[in-house]
């Protein structure tokens, strides 16, 4: 890089790649670095795209012909200047210090590209076999913004706190519990994308495939950003409860400390599956299944994206037009505003299963091929029309939702056990369905039902335990669907059953006695105790016992211990 001999000796820079006098590159250098994203200094080229060691020096052309710079993708830049997208920006620079990073840089879109925001145009312009394609519906059209969020208003209505923190880029620790489909991902996109704008890392796991090591590293990024770059992180967890508790545990100190806020989704209890220490620290979010009505709007926007003409609300009448910018050699699509509904309703409150359902209808729909339907009064046309009995194809049957190892498994037995005490023979019928169109063991209820005829009908009908008992040996001889009956018939009997606590009572007062005993237990009285032994016979083991069958009068004898004398277990007790 130097001169002839006598010249004073150049220098170039590694940023514009300009070749100048030693004595000024320091204050060019620093100009260069302070410069913006394509700004260049005056009088010099745009910076190379090439490595700099794999180019010739400029001043260096041994055989006097001009220097070519070919651009080529497989030769990345590489600056140790530059960060991201951030041309010539150092972690001092304005673009650093508004938080646009690494992880931004990924999913910010080059050149205009389209986001998720842009998604429905992108809709609006294919076909629709084409629309269908690629990424599954729920996914495509997961909303980016709360305006677009459908659904849990409890949570996230207009002034609700959350609403309040989340519009105000104050995110707390989270856990967000609810049932599979009511908005918890999506919940987390939302955030994501707010967090973004306003210069938060996001960070995304899913604790069924990540590991501790895998948290360890997105902790010591975090604790580099912040105490670097004051930057804060916000890491989502999805599926919480597939972590142990000593992979929760390693959160602890993290989330106590603002290194990290936490945001965790979980479809179980968070007081049997989140660790209790963790949970204290984080506030719980209640999500609940959606309502018809919010399925209804969320399928209909599904409808329109896909330029799907519904039928039934008395504006579609033209055959020649489908609603969309699609081809117009294309197929209209229609669907009947019934099997819109039947859809809502059949989905119980997930948005994936119903989107998908949508989604898995037309599709089969389209692969059909085209028929003659009826549109308006007098009047046919070619088409694909999508019919209630369509939809309930592509679903099987009712999606129910039901767990068997999870909450809903406890909630259900719950609902069933007390509908049979309260003598309330339809309530009963309905959640042992629930259990067994969901998949439950019918081993287990039937188990269940032999403790309920103990417990809550006892002496007042003491045929209910060999009813109980009948309908599990009859369960496990046939199994299901057959015994559905059998089971259906003992519940039944139940809940007309007259009910009795005489005996649970009485025998949970024993055990109060006995817990509340102070003192070494009394000894079994010498009447009492068997004697086999001459040795025993000796001690006075039976000594004195009357023998019942040998008496025609009551035999008047003690049977308590001598410090329980005269109590009575079946009295109800002082609570």
């Amino acid at each position: 890089m130097a001169g002839a001999e006598g010249e004073e000796v150049l220098v170039q820079c590694p940023v514009c790649l300009r070749e100048l006098p030693g004595a000024h590159i320091n204050s060019h250098l620093d100009r260069c670095l302070q410069a913006g994203e394509g700004e260049v200094e005056p009088g010099s080229s745009p910076p190379c795209k090439r490595p700099h060691l794999a180019a010739a020096p400029p001043g260096s052309q041994a055989e006097g012909k001009p220097e070519e710079v070919r651009p080529s993708a497989a030769s990345p830049v590489l600056s140790f200047f530059k960060k991201g997208r951030g041309g010539g920006q150092g972690p001092g620079a304005p673009g650093r210090r508004n938080g646009v990073g690494r992880e931004e840089a990924a999913v910010k879109p080059e050149n205009g590209g389209s986001t998720a925001a842009d998604s429905g145009a992108a809709l609006r312009g294919a076909s629709l076999a084409q629309k269908l394609e690629g990424k599954p519906l729920a996914e495509r059209l997961r909303p980016d913004t709360l305006g677009d969020y459908v659904g849990q208003e409890r949570v996230l209505g207009a002034q609700t706190l959350l609403r309040s923190l989340l519009e105000s880029h104050e995110i707390p620790s989270l856990i967000l519990w609810g049932p599979p489909g009511c908005g918890k991902t999506t919940l987390a996109h939302i955030i994501a994308n707010s967090s973004k704008k306003n210069g938060t890392r996001f960070v995304t796991l899913s604790a069924t495939s990540a590991k501790t090591n895998d948290v360890r590293d997105v902790i010591s990024q975090a604790q580099n950003e912040k105490r670097l770059f004051k930057r804060k992180t916000i890491l989502f967890i999805d599926e919480i409860h597939r972590f142990n508790k000593s992979q929760q545990d390693t959160f602890l100190p993290h989330v106590e400390c603002g290194t990290v806020t936490l945001i965790g989704a979980t479809t179980e209890n968070p007081s049997f599956q989140v660790n209790a220490a963790l949970l204290s620290r984080c506030r719980v979010i209640v999500l609940e299944k959606l309502s018809v009505e919010a399925m209804e709007a969320i399928l209909m926007r599904a409808v329109r994206s896909l330029g799907v003409q519904v039928l039934g609300q008395g504006d579609q009448h033209g055959s020649s037009e489908t609603g969309s910018s699609s081809e117009s050699s294309e197929c209209p699509v229609y669907i009947e505003e019934k099997a819109l509904n039947t859809l809502a309703y059949l989905c119980d409150g997930d948005a994936r299963t119903g989107l998908n359902g949508l989604q898995l209808a037309v599709q089969a729909r389209l692969a059909a091929g085209k028929t003659t339907l009826t549109i308006t009064k007098g009047g046919s046309a070619d088409g694909i029309l999508i019919t209630e009995e369509h939809v309930k194809e592509g679903l099987q049957r009712s999606h129910i939702l039901y767990d068997r190892a999870g909450e809903e498994h406890y909630n259900c037995i719950s609902a069933l056990h007390k509908s049979m005490r309260g003598s309330d023979e339809n309530a009963s019928l309905y959640w042992l369905a629930r259990m067994l169109e969901g998949g439950e063991d019918p081993l287990y209820v039937a188990r269940r039902l032999v403790r309920f005829a103990s417990e809550d009908i006892g002496l007042a009908d003491p045929l209910a335990l060999t009813q109980a008992v009948a309908a599990y040996q009859g369960c496990h001889f046939i199994g299901m669907p057959e015994c559905e009956v059998i089971l259906a018939q003992c519940v039944v009997y139940f809940a007309r059953a007259p009910k009795s606590i005489e005996v649970y009572r009485a025998y949970s007062n024993v055990k109060e006695c006995l817990r509340m005993h102070t003192g070494p237990l009394p000894p079994v009285p010498l009447h009492l105790r068997n004697a086999p032994t001459r040795l025993m016979k000796n001690l006075g083991y039976g000594k004195g016992y009357k023998y019942n069958p040998m008496y025609k009068e009551p035999v008047e004898q003690d049977y308590l211990p001598e410090e329980l004398k005269g109590t009575d277990f079946f009295k109800e007790r002082e609570t």
